[in-house]
């Protein structure tokens, strides 16, 4: 049986960001001279390291399990499982003579083994779980716990991990891209008459008192909670993915300062106005959790827009940036590029996801 699956946007959208973090940052364009083929034959690297290892062959996993999943539940039958190995190892290959022509990037043939691996093994744990009897188990549950047309709200609620990741001056603070945005366009039209147009703010922006930002930190979380609220009916579901959802955002926070800050800085974020801004979150998701889901999306725009404001009406601190250029130059380029662009572009997307939403369901 054909259904419509929320897992064929999903792959779409790792494969595009496998792209991007592969050729970041797409500048510096030259030819060697040399085949761009001949990395296959090459003889292996003689040093690498554990870190470049696990991260090709688990990189490619979730694309190989996402693509043989959304086949499998589109109705292709056992093409599905060869297709979802072939459609990795073919992107990685695609990659890799691509980076002949980067000088920031080596094309590896340990590294397109490790991804057309990557991805079998993904490909091949969807089709174990389909065997067992997993993914209709899932489907049921989906049934279940979600409004039959719940598809863009959970592709949007399965990214949002990801985009905490990205290190935010504020946690849980995704689309902070005002100061950035100031920046590139200010260096984008240099020299040009329409510098004049760019509406540069005329005082360095403050940061948030302890309280406002105990307020947006609120905000954030009441977000994605109210677009997970928005697609359940049932009041007692709602709450166990508030708390799924609580928890989910606490660890990711924790994974994100030990991979900035160290491990034993993982848990540096957590403070008094982070403590406040959570229970806020925890107290008002228990009072909305009976609202119906046209309300949930009003509430969740509300959330959005403030938080926006706030959060692009606030600068970093001088230790913030510095952590930042850590993240930003060092080991974790490939994951700055992923997690970079869904935690600037995700507030803007639910925004797009609720005004449709509200308006779909008061027509």
């Amino acid at each position: 049986m054909k259904v419509r699956s929320s897992a064929w946007t999903l792959s779409f959208l790792f494969g595009g960001l496998i792209l991007y973090a592969s050729l970041y940052p797409f500048k510096g364009w030259w030819v060697q001279g040399v085949s761009p083929i001949a990395f296959v034959w090459a003889p292996f690297p003689q040093y690498w390291t554990t870190f470049d290892l696990v991260a090709n062959l688990v990189g490619y996993a979730p694309l190989g399990f996402l693509l043989a999943l959304a086949m499998m539940r589109s109705g292709w039958g056992r093409l599905a499982w060869p297709v979802a190995v072939l459609v990795p190892a073919m992107l990685s290959f695609g990659i890799e003579v691509t980076q002949n022509f980067l000088p920031m990037r080596v094309a590896s043939n340990v590294d397109l083994v490790l991804n057309a691996l990557g991805g079998l093994l993904g490909a091949s744990i969807a089709w174990l779980l389909e065997r067992m009897g997993a993914l209709r188990r899932w489907s049921q549950f989906r049934a279940d716990w979600f409004e039959k047309d719940a598809h863009a709200s959970l592709v949007l609620l399965a990214l949002w991990p990801l985009a905490l990741l990205y290190p935010a001056s504020i946690p849980f603070g995704l689309g902070q891209v005002w100061t950035r945005l100031e920046t590139g366009l200010i260096d984008l039209l240099e020299g040009t008459p329409f510098l004049e147009w760019v509406p540069v703010r005329a005082t360095l922006p403050e940061p948030l008192s302890p309280l406002a930002e105990a307020f947006c930190i609120a905000l954030c979380l009441l977000a994605p909670l109210m677009m997970g609220f928005s697609e359940m009916r049932s009041v007692r579901r709602r709450l166990l993915f508030g708390g799924m959802l609580f928890l989910c955002a606490m660890g990711m926070e924790g994974i994100s300062a030990a991979m900035t800050f160290g491990p034993v800085n993982a848990w540096s974020w957590f403070n008094v106005p982070v403590a406040i801004g959570m229970g806020l979150a925890l107290v008002l998701g228990l009072a909305l959790a009976g609202l119906p889901g046209r309300l949930c999306n009003v509430v969740m725009l509300l959330c959005l827009a403030v938080s926006l404001t706030l959060l692009n009406r606030t600068s970093d601190s001088p230790y913030f940036a510095q952590s930042l250029e850590i993240w930003e130059q060092g080991r974790f380029i490939r994951f700055h590029g992923l997690s970079l662009w869904v935690g600037w572009l995700w507030p803007f997307l639910a925004l797009i996801f609720g005004l449709s939403a509200v308006s779909r369901k008061s027509s």
